[in-house]
């Protein structure tokens, strides 16, 4: 199986939204292979399908930080500068279907990760979805699957300005709290060297046996 990945720098959040739709209908055409596109979003507020103003702590109109609702699962987030966002266009019949897996093995990227290259023990919680140091989440995954065709995917806080994660409840979760690649080792990471380890890491666990990098949209 062949995987594209996309290096695709600051992109609007809206506008990888409208990206994703463009190439979920070429996947589902054959007209390019899976795909997983890397890159960071301006500040923004996301949520799932589910109405959560409940759990936006801030006058996000006053602030001019944007509050878009989704078609993804998982309930509110922030995407900003410094963190890897990750959306993956897969063709899910090549995974037999099974989504819970799909998800499992999507967490192992980043616990396989953290482990190999920074000797970060993380590891998953049995009732929320995502990837956690301790009590703190590094990494929110969310999907959302139409036609057998997924979208959206995940959010790795490397050098992320935690403080921002105040303006929510994140994930809905009032008990926990957030981390980041930089708050754990004390140290600014390059993102390009993050997401070839990613990218890398990827690939080893859904057994893709050729990888295309490119970068740019």
């Amino acid at each position: 199986m062949k995987l594209t990945v996309i290096q695709a720098g600051m992109i609007p959040y809206e506008e990888a939204f409208k990206w994703q739709y463009e190439l979920m209908e070429m996947r589902r055409n054959g007209e390019i292979s899976d795909t997983l596109i890397l890159l960071e979003h301006p500040a923004v507020l996301t949520t799932g399908r589910r109405d959560q103003t409940h759990n936006i702590l801030i006058d996000a109109g006053a602030e001019g930080v944007p509050v878009i609702r989704t078609n993804r699962g998982g309930e509110v987030t922030y995407h900003g500068p410094g963190q890897i966002v990750g959306y993956m266009i897969i063709d899910l019949a090549q995974f037999s279907r099974r989504v819970k897996q799909f998800v499992y093995n999507l967490e192992e990227v980043f616990v396989q990760l953290l482990d190999r290259h920074y000797g970060i023990q993380a590891e998953r919680h049995d009732k929320h979805r995502g990837v956690w140091v301790g009590n703190n989440k590094i990494c929110a995954i969310g999907l959302a699957i139409e036609r057998e065709i997924t979208m959206h995917g995940f959010a790795f806080n490397i050098n992320t300005d935690l403080s921002h994660f105040d303006w929510i409840v994140p994930c809905g979760i009032h008990d926990r709290g957030v981390s980041s690649l930089e708050k754990l080792t004390g140290r600014t990471w390059s993102l390009k060297d993050v997401n070839s380890q990613l990218a890398e890491a990827y690939a080893s666990i859904y057994n893709y046996d050729e990888v295309e990098m490119r970068y740019g949209r």
